[in-house]
C-alpha cells in the first residue's frame, strides 16, 4: 500500500514542525503502537504492566523524535506510514524488551541464595536453549543465536551470515515456530 495523501500531509507537517502536528501524529499512531507492544510482548511470552506498556509507547515516540525526526526523514514512502511505524515500533519494543529481559534475568540470578543454585539454573536454561537450537538447521540456529542470545541487529546478522537483511525476520519467525513445536513434543 502506498503512502496516502493524509499521511503525506501529516508527515510534511511534522517535519516542518507545524503547530499541533506532533499531537496529530501521536493521535494517529498511538493505537497502532500499543497494538505492536501487546503483540510483540505476547509473541515473546512477556507480561507487561500498564506502566510498562506506557513506557514502551513513550520509547517508540521518543525514537521518532530523536535527531530531529531522523526516523521520519528516512521514510522513503514506499509503503504506508502505518506499515513503516509498525516496523519502527516493533524494533524499538523488541530492543527494550530484550534489555528488560536481560536485566530481569540478571536480577533473578543475583537473587539466588547460592552460586551453586545460580550455576545450576543457568546450566539448565542453557541446556534447554541448546536443545531447542539443535532442532534447527545451522543457518536458522545461527540467526536465532545471534539475535536472541547475542542481541545483534538484523543488519549485523546479515553482515555476519550473508542472509539478506529482509529475510532475517521471516527466518526468526519460522525458527521460533519450529522451537515451539519441539518444546511441546
Amino acid at each position: 500500500m502506498a503512502l496516502s495523501d493524509t499521511d503525506k500531509r501529516l508527515l510534511e507537517k511534522c517535519l516542518r514542525a507545524e503547530p499541533r502536528s506532533w499531537e496529530d501524529f501521536t493521535d494517529r499512531f498511538i493505537g497502532l503502537v500499543f497494538h505492536v507492544i501487546d503483540h510483540t510482548a505476547k509473541a515473546r511470552s512477556i507480561r507487561l504492566s500498564p506502566a510498562d506498556r506506557d513506557d514502551l509507547c513513550a520509547e517508540v515516540f521518543v525514537s521518532v523524535l530523536d535527531h530531529d525526526f531522523r526516523v521520519l526523514r528516512n521514510f522513503k514512502g514506499n509503503s504506508s506510514l502505518a506499515t513503516y511505524m509498525t516496523v519502527i515500533a516493533r524494533r524499538v519494543v523488541v530492543k527494550q524488551l530484550m534489555k528488560k529481559r536481560s536485566t530481569a534475568s540478571l536480577q533473578t540470578i543475583r537473587s539466588r541464595t547460592t552460586s551453586e543454585t545460580a550455576t545450576t539454573y543457568r546450566t539448565d536454561q542453557q541446556d534447554e536453549v541448546e536443545s531447542l537450537l539443535s532442532t534447527l538447521a545451522a543457518p536458522e540456529a545461527e540467526v536465532v543465536r545471534m539475535y536472541h542470545l547475542e542481541g545483534k541487529t538484523y543488519q549485523e546478522i546479515s553482515a555476519s551470515t550473508g542472509v539478506p537483511e529482509n529475510s532475517i525476520g521471516p527466518t526468526l519467525s519460522r525458527a521460533r515456530s519450529k522451537m515451539r513445536r519441539a518444546r511441546t513434543e
